[in-house]
């Protein structure tokens, strides 16, 4: 028998009809006891089980895996109720407390197993709460996402992704000063973070917005007005783009960025670049505005 097989026979065993009270129910009283109901006709078996072994293993003891073969203990898989597999139920204490059916990804394994030890791994677990919400908002369920993100941050307060992903959520649903309450209080760990850094940029999109309501309330059309009659007043345009900027229409401000710089790219100090360069952290450097504006910008700068 090899160093392997000896140090692992104690806690991965098969059992079955007449062994199970002792194997599992005695067992469960002093660890946590795993136990697989297979068949050797069950292809997802095939799988699922050398992927509890291996994950019961890296425990290294602290919890035991007994595979049961409900072909040949049809009395236990019976009095549990077992009517597919895999199907691999949990004991503690005598008590069966959790368990699932089918094959399972082997991150979902280690969730099931750290559950049962008390090692849960928060920060990967936040990880996936994350992937989630951001599906989420993909999908259009803003609540759902809201609710992911907050778990998520609940689990890794340091989660930069997480505390940037509420925070946007109350800013696309109009709650700037929430937003920025959230970002304000970004440990300093992740508070240069570039998800929390493009949250912070949009934020100061909404501050740099004109200070004449009417202006954004009518469509921009005073601005637009003065913009036709001098189309070189790059003031102007630099206003118009951060009103735009301001009511959530960055591929427009873009545009007369753009315009602006062409025609004097040093026009007061670069403003019209710089706040350039904001809308692009705030839409984020993957984005499409962000990537073909760059483009554009180069091959203006580059001309």
């Amino acid at each position: 028998m090899d160093t392997d097989t000896e140090n692992t026979v104690d806690y991965i065993v098969h059992s079955g009809d007449a062994n199970f009270i002792e194997d599992v129910i005695e067992a469960s009283k002093t660890m946590p006891v795993i136990v697989d109901f297979w068949a050797p006709w069950c292809g997802p078996c095939r799988q699922l089980t050398p992927a509890l072994e291996k994950a019961v293993k890296a425990e290294g003891g602290k919890v035991k895996l007994v595979l049961v073969n409900i072909d040949e203990n049809q009395a236990v898989a019976g009095q549990l109720r077992v009517q597919s597999v895999p199907t691999v139920y949990a004991f503690v204490d005598g008590q069966p407390v959790d368990g699932f059916m089918g094959a399972q990804p082997e991150s979902e394994i280690k969730k099931f197993i750290g559950k049962l030890t008390g090692d849960t791994d928060v920060e990967a677990e936040a990880i996936i709460l994350v992937e989630r919400a951001q599906a989420s908002l993909e999908a259009g369920d803003t609540g759902g996402a809201a609710q992911d993100f907050a778990a998520a941050l609940q689990m890794n307060s340091e989660n930069p992704q997480a505390l940037a992903g509420l925070a946007r959520v109350s800013l696309d649903s109009g709650d700037s000063d929430t937003a920025q309450a959230m970002i304000d209080s970004a440990p300093e760990s992740i508070k240069d973070h570039a998800d929390i850094a493009s949250v912070r940029a949009a934020l100061s999109l909404i501050d740099a917005a004109p200070d004449e309501n009417d202006v954004v309330d009518s469509g921009h059309g005073e601005l637009l007005a003065k913009l036709d009659a001098n189309p070189d007043d790059l003031d102007t345009r630099l206003e118009l783009a951060k009103a735009l900027a301001a009511s959530g229409d960055n591929g427009g401000a873009v545009e007369h960025l753009l315009s602006s710089i062409a025609k004097n790219r040093a026009h007061d100090d670069e403003a019209a670049r710089k706040f350039l360069l904001t809308i692009f952290e705030a839409e984020g450097i993957e984005s499409e505005i962000a990537v073909q504006g760059r483009k554009q910008l180069a091959s203006i700068l580059f001309a």
